[in-house]
């Protein structure tokens, strides 16, 4: 059986993605993954909040890359065409 090596995240998939927070208490964000960002000179991921997170609902979080732990995939879409740079979201 050949084995697809393709994972990635998918704009409009919803994930589940806890990070690191206090010294004692991880992050969870649970949503929508809206695409990625920059912030400085570091990658982060763009979530918009589901209603998990009571007043947040529809809010957009940006989680920096390096402070991911493990994400869960809750219910992936399909992969489409990548995006053209000009159409990407940049954050500054």
């Amino acid at each position: 059986m050949k084995q697809k090596n393709n994972l990635q995240l998918t704009e409009g998939s919803t994930y589940k993605i806890t990070s690191l927070g206090t010294k004692d208490t991880p992050v969870v964000t649970s949503g929508i993954f809206k695409g990625y960002s920059v912030v400085g000179n570091m990658d982060a991921i763009c979530m918009e909040l589901d209603k998990s997170h009571k007043e947040l609902n529809g809010k957009i979080r940006i989680i920096l890359t390096h402070m991911v732990m493990h994400i869960d995939i809750v219910k992936a879409k399909e992969a489409t065409e990548e995006k053209k740079p000009e159409e990407s979201v940049f954050y500054r």
